[in-house]
């Protein structure tokens, strides 16, 4: 008899994660496909530190995932996912190592869609002339070599455009964003502040944070929240809030939909977050596209079809320790399919809960652990600065890359205790 075949969509942090997390808690009662258009994982996350620190991070955060994903008999296909025929329970796809390839189609008997989101900076009026960000290595080292070069000491602005978050199938305890995640522009704020006083060039002041939200970064909690805007004041840092989002960028800066304006020599932004075009219009999805699941990450009509990380319309903010956590639960669920787990275990209870970690420069980071954002009437709301934090961002990268993407379950739960208690 064949194995039920799992075939998981994305390659990075939630379909690495979620691919070895079944392998883990289903073993080998099923075989494993994962399908990505390019052959490595982006860590994403650390972009920022690398570039600040001058480092290349094209050299240091990418991770190959053909014999990552080989060491736990996890097949890799490197190919562009075309669309979904959920009745025929299939995939299409067309390889993309080589131009020319025709479309296939691969039939699954599980589906794991962790196709992350597209950033939607070609959305943004402006932006290819005037805008800079951080969200890949190609941006992040332009915007240091503009730094080093180009920099005359103006007005920087950072910050966020307008999150178009979906409604159909939103469970009540999800608030609505009106930023995907701020967690970046709080985290290159700061350590580009350091950057500039280090090289001469200014500093916080020379810096204005805005952000759609009547709160930046609000998934964080409202004290969370005051203590990181009075610590910015404090520094120097200008701050705008309830922008609405982004009209468009130009040579002076920075137009929003309130009708304000601010001028901006660098205009750094984080764009809304979009679900992928073939998404769109699936009764799986919600009206933008995002993939309705329950607190299992399945979804409620197609309960074979899963989805985690950033393409799952419950993952908000789009934060990465939240895929962790998605992650691990469709492992579970899929054990349970295939008879490996039982259902009392698989089925434990999940309260998503927000944690971040961003560099502030000079060695030192700032630490987030909230969940008093979500409706589950949570009252976790820590903010630690220091040097521990940022011991805690490098060595998690440096594990995850030794370890080939895999952190034991020990690893959060030590990085937290290490931040919330460990003072240096």
């Amino acid at each position: 008899m064949t194995k039920p075949s799992v075939l998981v969509l994305g390659g990075n942090f939630a379909g690495l994660g979620a691919a070895q997390k079944i392998r883990d808690y289903a073993g080998d009662a099923v075989d494993i496909t994962v399908i990505d258009r390019k052959a490595y994982l982006d860590y994403i996350p650390n972009i920022p530190l690398e570039v600040f620190e001058g480092r290349d991070p094209a050299v240091t955060m990418h991770m190959g995932l053909v014999d990552t994903l080989a060491r736990d008999d996890i097949r890799f296909r490197q190919a562009e996912v075309l669309g979904l025929e959920i009745d025929a329970r299939q995939v299409r796809v067309r390889p993309n190592e080589r131009l020319g390839a025709p479309e296939y189609r691969i039939a699954y008997d599980y589906l794991v869609i962790a196709l992350g989101s597209i950033l939607a900076y070609d959305d943004i009026e402006g932006f290819a002339e005037h805008g800079h960000t951080v969200s890949d290595s190609y941006h992040a080292n332009r915007l240091i070599e503009y730094l080093k070069n180009d920099y005359k000491g103006g007005p920087i602005a950072v910050g966020s455009d307008r999150f178009e978050q979906g409604t159909k199938g939103k469970p009540d305890w999800l608030p609505t964003a009106l930023a995907a995640c701020e967690g970046p522009p709080v985290e290159v704020s700061l350590s580009l502040a350091h950057w500039l006083e280090e090289h001469g060039k200014g500093g916080a002041k020379n810096i204005t944070i805005f952000t759609p939200a009547e709160l930046i970064a609000e998934d964080a909690g409202e004290e969370v929240v005051k203590q990181l805007l009075e610590a910015a004041s404090s520094m120097g840092f200008g701050y705008m809030n309830k922008t609405e989002g982004i009209t468009r960028l130009t040579e002076q800066g920075i137009e929003f939909r309130d009708g304000r304006k601010l001028d901006a020599e660098i205009s750094i932004v984080f764009p809304n977050w979009k679900p992928h075009d073939f998404l769109k219009g699936l009764p799986i999805s919600d009206e933008v596209g995002f993939i309705i699941t329950d607190m299992k990450m399945r979804n409620p009509d197609h309960p074979e079809i899963f989805a985690c990380g950033d393409a799952a319309a419950i993952t908000v903010p789009k934060l990465g320790a939240i895929g962790h956590q998605e992650c691990e639960i469709v492992g579970k669920q899929i054990a349970k399919e295939v008879g490996k787990m039982s259902a009392d275990k698989a089925d434990e209870p999940w309260q998503p809960e927000v944690i971040c970690i961003g560099d502030m420069g000079g060695g030192k980071a700032f630490y987030i652990h909230s969940n008093s954002w979500f409706n589950f009437g949570g009252t976790t709301q820590i903010l630690e600065m220091g040097r521990m934090p940022y011991a805690q961002k490098v060595l998690y990268k440096e594990m995850f890359f030794r370890n080939h993407g895999r952190i034991p379950n020990w690893g959060l739960p030590a990085a937290k205790f290490a931040s919330e208690h460990i003072k240096i």
